[in-house]
């Protein structure tokens, strides 16, 4: 609404501007009407050409349109310097030529450069460099980096709750292709994929329509990143691009991104260095749920779901024990705890005494 204020604004302002320059005394006087038509037309041309443009490209780009502004300059000045050589070539071999003919020579020369200079820019506008020195201008981002989000960091919705608690401020940034591989996922015909989908695009609006969050779709495709094979390689290349961070919990895009020399914000390792810390030499009390890999082994898991691999556990399954820590192994993939069999919990003595057999497991 405010764009089409402003479109009118302007309609008004330039139809004023020109009923002021029509109605001078000698733009409007009998004599010769010829500037008065000239100025009529071209000015209703101008403003209609200037809000068509306007209307017709919704999608407007800064750094297209500062390239184009760049490239024209650099056009017109390379354009003069060329005419020169024109002028002292027309004088020094005395060709004769009509100084019509001269000047038409040097306009289509000038419309010929500028447009190479744009087309130039307008595909190198990102590594814009000088050849002597050699010389890359880094684009200066101020304040906090953006993080850049994921399909699996979006899905998962940690990053939601970390930013509702203030942890963050910095801007969250979905590229575009991000957002439709989410709305593949959540086409899919696998239920479970589906339902994860549904989940991404739930949580992503939940963040849009939260005031603390600054949540950016971002449709800008730069050709490294439109060259890019797979989801995974645009999101580096983006990220990289755009100066930012990438927050996943997708483990092998970690190692990707830290070989490409992108910082990665993993939510995984975010949230395993926020658990309790299980030093050895500590009692848990934990509930045997499955066997092991390894023979004598059992698996539990703490509240929050830290797998722990108990060493005497494997015929012990549905009981309770207290188990020593031996050591812990916190990785982006998560956290594993190794312990030994010490006895059994308190409860279970007091339910079960000695004789509390299940069939098919032995006590020890």
């Amino acid at each position: 609404m405010l764009l089409w204020v402003f479109r009118f604004v302007f309609f008004v302002v330039i139809i004023s501007v020109l009923i002021v320059n029509l109605t001078l005394p000698n733009i409007s006087g009998e004599q010769d009407r010829s500037n008065f038509w000239v100025i009529l037309w071209s000015g209703l041309g101008l403003a209609v050409v200037t809000l068509l443009v306007d209307i017709l490209t919704p999608k407007k780009s800064l750094a297209a349109l500062a390239g184009v502004f760049f490239g024209l300059l650099v056009g017109i000045f390379i354009s003069w310097g060329l005419a020169q050589v024109v002028d002292m070539i027309h004088e020094i071999y005395n060709l004769g030529l009509d100084p019509s003919a001269v000047g038409a020579i040097k306009w289509m020369m000038g419309v010929a450069i500028c447009y190479f200079i744009i087309s130039v820019v307008m595909r190198t506008k990102d590594d814009v460099r000088f050849v002597v020195p050699y010389v890359e201008f880094a684009k200066q981002i101020k304040g906090a980096r953006p993080l850049v989000l994921d399909t699996s960091a979006i899905i998962d919705g940690r990053i939601a709750d970390l930013y509702r608690s203030k942890m963050f401020d910095a801007p969250l940034v979905v590229p575009r292709f991000v957002l439709n591989e989410l709305q593949l996922i959540a086409d899919s015909a696998d239920k479970l994929k589906r339902k994860r989908g549904r989940r991404g695009l739930d949580i992503l609006r939940e963040m849009q329509s939260n005031p603390v969050i600054d949540v950016e779709i971002d449709d800008a495709m730069v050709a490294e990143v439109r060259e890019s094979d797979g989801v995974d390689q645009k999101l580096v290349m983006f990220t990289k691009h755009c100066n930012g961070r990438l927050a996943t919990t997708d483990y092998n895009l970690t190692k990707v991104a830290q070989v490409r020399s992108v910082d990665v914000l993993n939510i995984n390792d975010l949230a395993n260095s926020m658990k309790a810390i299980a030093l050895p030499g500590e009692t848990l009390q934990i509930r045997i749920v499955k066997p092991g890999e390894e023979a004598e082994q059992g698996i539990g898991y703490l509240a929050d779901g830290t797998m722990v691999v108990v060493e005497g556990g494997r015929n012990k399954i549905g009981r309770e024990l207290i188990i020593s820590v031996t050591s812990s192994l916190q990785t982006s993939a998560g956290k594993m705890i190794f312990g030994r069999f010490e006895t059994y919990a308190p409860e279970a003595k007091e339910e079960s005494g000695v004789n509390n057999r299940r069939p098919g497991y032995a006590n020890k």
